[in-house]
C-alpha cells in the first residue's frame, strides 16, 4: 500500500525517443506539451534545446519559461534552474537532454538525476534522448560509428519512463532534412555527412532504436499479463550472477547482464574472485572499483569473494546465493595454456545443473595473461629489501661453508625465500628465488665465483632448489593474502559486532553518537556527526558541526539518497552524507569527512558503512519506539488515575449535593416546621455548603499537584 501510494503522488516521466539528431523529438515533445496546455494542464519548459531550427523555436514560443541559472563562476554558463522548476507550480515541465552532463556547481552531475528530483515532487516531466545516450547499447553504438558517447543514461530511468514515444524517421528523408539545412547550420552539414550522418550508421541506430522500444513493449507486456494473473509466466524467481575479472573489458559484461536481467525479469549480482595475486595491484582494484560503481548504478549488488581457485569460488558462492544463471565473457584471444579448460568449461564440468550464458568482450591486454607487475616505490623498496637480505644470506651462508655441506647451506637460502615471501610479498619472493640460486651458484659451487659449472648434476640441482624455492614463495605469499584478507574481514566483522552490540544497550540518542564517533569513525578515519531530525523535520546536530553542510543532510534526509564526496549529488561537498533508513521510517542522517585524502571505496568498505548505517537506524527507532511506548504507558496511567479521581470525587461531591437538596425542599414549606427546626435546617445547609467548598478546594489543589507531577515526568523522559 505504501509503494503504491508512493507510485500514485510521483511523476509521470514521458520519454521522446529517437535513432540519432534530427528525427523531431524535441518537435514531437513540444507539440505534445501544446496539446497538454490546451486540455487545461499548467504546462512550463525548464529547458529545451532548439538548435537554431525554426520550427522547434516557433513551437517553444509563449510557452511560460523557467529562467536559467547561471552556474559558471566567472563564466557566462547557464543550467537549468532546478530550485526554481521545483517551486514554480507548473504541473508539466519540458526538460530537454536527458543525458546531458551538468556544469560544475550544480546540484546533480546528471540531468536524469534533476528529473528524478523533480518526478519525486510530483511533477511530470517531458524529455527526449537518442538511442546512443542508453547504457546497455553504449558499446555497441562506439563499435558502429567509431566514437564512444560519454554521456549516457542508466537503463533504469528509461525501464522507469512511465511512457516511451518513438520518434522515427527513415535514413533517406534524415539526409534530406540534413541537406535542408533542417538538422544543423550549413557550415557542420557536410562534416556531419562525412562522420556520424552515414546511411549505414543511420539504418544501424534505427534498428537499435526500434529493437529497444520493442524489448520495452514485450516487457510491459509480461508484467500486464502478471498484475492480471492472466498466466503464471515463472514458477521462481531466477537470480543472474555475472562473473567478471579486473579487466577493462569486463564493464561491458556487466551492462550486458544488466541488459539479459532486465530482460528476463531476474535478480542479479555482480561477482568478482579477489585472488591473492591481485594484492598489490593498484590498477586492478580501481578497475573494481569501477564495475562496482557499475554494477550499483544498474541496480545489481557486487560481491568481492576471497578465493584462490576461481571455479571453486564461484560455484560456492553460486549455491549460496541460489543463482541459476552464470554469466561469464568469452574473449576471442587464444587460452594461455593450450591443454588448459576454459572457466566456463571447468564450471559447466563441476556443476553442469547450473546455465552458463557466455557473451562476448573485446580482447584487452590483460585478457592475454597476467599483467607485469609495474615499479612503484613501494614494490621497489621491496626489491631492493630483498636483494641486501639476499646478500646478507650470502656472507652467512659463506661463513657456515667452512664447516657444513653445501647440501646444508641450501636451506639457509630456502629460509630467506620464505622469510621475503611472506614479508613482502609474491613479487619479491620471486625475485629471491632467482637470485638465492644465481648467488648460490656464483659463490658455492665449483668453480667459484662464475657462472660456470664443472658437474653437470649442479644443473638438475639449480633447477630443483629454483623451482623448490618459487613453490615456497608463491605459498608464502597465498598465506599472506589470505592472512590479510582474514584480518580485514575479522575488522569489519567485530567492528560491526561492537556497533551492534554497543547500540543495543543504549536509552539515548546522544549516547548512538558517541558511541558511533568511538568505533566507526577511527575505521574510516573520518569525523563523524549523525543529524536527527527536530519535531518540524528539519535536521539538528548535538554538537560542534562546523564541517557540516544543513543543506546538503537536509536534502539527503528529504530524499532518502545518498549525497556529497564521491556521488553524483552535490559532489562538491567535502563530506558524505548517508541516510539512516529504518524499518519504518528515515531517522536521521549519518555525516562522514575524511581526515586525509577520500573516503575508501572499496565495496566491502561500502558494505560495512552501509550495515552500520542499518544498526545505527534500527537503534534510532528502537529508542523512538520506547519513548513512544513510555509516553503512551504514562497516558494509559493518568488516564487510570483520572478515571479513579473522577469516580471518587463524583461520590463525595455528591452526598453534600443530596444534602443539601433534600433540606433545601423541606425549607419551601416552613409552615410544617417549627421556628428551631427551621433554624436547625439553615445550620445543616451550611454545615453541608462548607464541607461542598472544601472538597472543591481539595480538588483543585489535588489537579495542581498531578499537573506539576506530570511535567516532572516528562522532562524526565527527555
Amino acid at each position: 500500500m505504501k509503494e503504491e501510494a508512493q507510485r500514485s503522488s510521483r511523476g509521470q516521466l514521458k520519454i521522446f525517443f529517437g535513432a540519432c539528431a534530427g528525427v523531431g523529438k524535441t518537435f514531437a515533445m513540444l507539440h505534445a506539451a501544446r496539446q497538454m496546455l490546451a486540455e487545461g494542464t499548467s504546462v512550463g519548459i525548464g529547458i529545451v534545446e532548439t538548435h537554431g531550427r525554426r520550427e522547434t523555436a516557433a513551437l517553444a514560443e509563449g510557452l511560460p519559461t523557467v529562467p536559467l541559472k547561471d552556474v559558471g563562476r566567472g563564466q557566462a554558463v547557464k543550467e537549468f534552474d532546478l530550485d526554481a522548476a521545483l517551486t514554480s507550480g507548473f504541473q508539466l515541465l519540458i526538460v530537454d537532454e536527458l543525458a546531458h552532463t551538468n556544469a560544475p556547481g550544480s546540484r546533480h552531475a546528471k540531468r536524469w538525476q534533476d528529473i528524478e528530483e523533480l518526478l519525486d515532487a510530483g511533477i511530470h516531466v517531458y524529455t527526449a534522448v537518442n538511442v546512443q545516450h542508453l547504457d546497455s547499447v553504449n558499446d555497441i553504438v562506439g563499435g558502429i560509428i567509431g566514437i564512444r558517447v560519454r554521456e549516457t543514461v542508466p537503463e533504469r530511468i528509461f525501464d522507469r519512463a512511465t511512457d516511451v514515444v518513438l520518434v522515427d524517421l527513415p535514413p533517406d528523408d534524415l539526409l534530406a532534412r540534413l541537406a535542408a539545412g533542417k538538422v544543423y547550420i550549413p557550415m557542420a552539414i557536410e562534416r556531419a555527412r562525412q562522420n556520424f550522418f552515414r546511411r549505414g550508421n543511420l539504418i544501424a541506430l534505427r534498428e537499435l532504436a526500434l529493437r529497444r522500444v520493442a524489448e520495452r513493449v514485450n516487457a510491459d507486456v509480461r508484467t500486464y499479463r502478471i498484475s492480471h494473473a492472466i498466466q503464471k509466466v515463472w514458477p521462481t524467481r531466477e537470480l543472474i550472477m555475472v562473473c567478471v575479472s579486473a579487466r577493462q573489458s569486463q564493464d561491458r559484461l556487466v551492462r550486458e547482464g544488466a541488459t539479459l536481467a532486465r530482460r528476463l525479469q531476474a535478480n542479479w549480482i555482480v561477482v568478482h574472485v579477489d585472488r591473492p595475486h591481485q594484492d598489490d595491484d593498484e590498477e586492478a582494484r580501481q578497475i573494481l572499483f569501477k564495475l562496482a560503481a557499475t554494477a550499483q548504478s544498474e541496480g545489481a549488488e557486487f560481491a568481492n569473494v576471497p578465493g584462490q581457485d576461481v571455479t571453486e569460488t564461484l560455484l560456492d558462492y553460486a549455491r549460496k546465493r541460489n543463482a541459476t544463471k552464470l554469466v561469464m565473457g568469452n574473449s576471442s584471444g587464444r587460452r594461455a595454456l593450450p591443454f588448459r579448460a576454459t572457466l566456463a568449461e571447468r564450471v559447466a564440468r563441476a556443476n553442469p545443473e547450473i546455465g552458463i550464458i557466455l557473451l562476448g568482450v573485446p580482447k584487452t591486454e590483460s585478457s592475454r595473461g597476467p599483467r607485469p607487475a609495474r615499479t612503484t616505490p613501494g614494490s621497489a623498496r621491496a626489491l631492493l629489501i630483498t636483494t641486501f637480505a639476499c646478500a646478507v644470506t650470502t656472507g652467512t651462508a659463506d661463513f657456515l661453508f667452512r664447516v657444513f655441506d653445501v647440501s646444508n647451506i641450501v636451506m639457509l637460502f630456502l629460509l630467506t625465500v620464505v622469510f621475503i615471501a611472506f614479508r613482502l610479498g609474491r613479487v619479491a619472493g620471486a625475485w629471491a628465488s632467482f637470485l638465492s640460486v644465481a648467488l648460490f651458484d656464483f659463490f658455492f659451487i665449483e668453480p667459484r665465483f662464475s657462472f660456470a659449472v664443472s658437474d653437470t648434476q649442479y644443473v638438475f640441482t639449480f633447477a630443483l632448489m629454483l623451482a623448490v624455492a618459487l613453490m615456497i614463495s608463491q605459498l608464502a605469499a597465498r598465506l599472506r593474502s589470505e592472512a590479510r584478507i582474514a584480518r580485514a574481514g575479522e575488522r569489519r566483522a567485530s567492528t560491526l559486532a561492537q556497533v551492534a552490540r554497543t547500540l543495543s544497550g543504549v536509552i539515548k540518542t546522544d549516547q548512538i553518537s558517541a558511541i558511533c564517533k568511538e568505533t566507526i569513525a577511527p575505521l574510516f578515519n573520518a569525523r563523524l556527526e549523525i543529524l536527527l531530525p527536530g519535531t518540524d523535520g528539519k535536521l539538528v546536530a548535538a554538537g560542534n558541526c562546523a564541517f557540516l553542510d544543513f543543506s546538503v543532510a537536509q536534502w539527503s534526509y528529504d530524499h532518502i539518497q545518498e549525497a556529497g564526496l564521491g556521488t553524483q549529488t552535490l559532489s562538491a561537498a567535502e563530506a558524505l552524507y548517508v541516510p539512516l533508513k529504518g524499518p519504518a521510517a528515515v531517522r536521521g542522517v549519518l555525516v562522514l569527512e575524511p581526515k586525509a585524502g577520500p573516503l575508501s571505496a572499496d565495496p566491502d568498505d561500502r558494505r560495512l558503512l552501509d550495515a552500520c548505517c542499518s544498526s545505527i537506524a534500527l537503534a534510532l527507532e528502537r529508542i523512538h519506539f520506547v519513548e513512544v511506548a513510555q509516553d503512551t504507558i504514562l497516558r494509559m496511567e493518568g488516564e487510570k488515575l483520572r478515571n479513579t479521581l473522577l469516580s471518587a470525587v463524583s461520590h463525595d461531591l455528591k452526598t453534600p449535593l443530596t444534602a443539601i437538596r433534600g433540606l433545601a425542599e423541606m425549607l419551601e414549606h416552613p409552615a410544617d416546621l417549627a421556628e428551631g427546626e427551621r433554624c436547625d435546617l439553615a445550620r445543616s445547609i451550611r454545615i453541608q455548603a462548607d464541607e461542598l467548598r472544601r472538597l472543591v478546594t481539595n480538588l483543585l489543589l489535588l489537579i495542581l499537584f498531578f499537573h506539576v507531577l506530570h511535567k516532572g515526568a516528562q522532562q524526565i523522559l527527555d
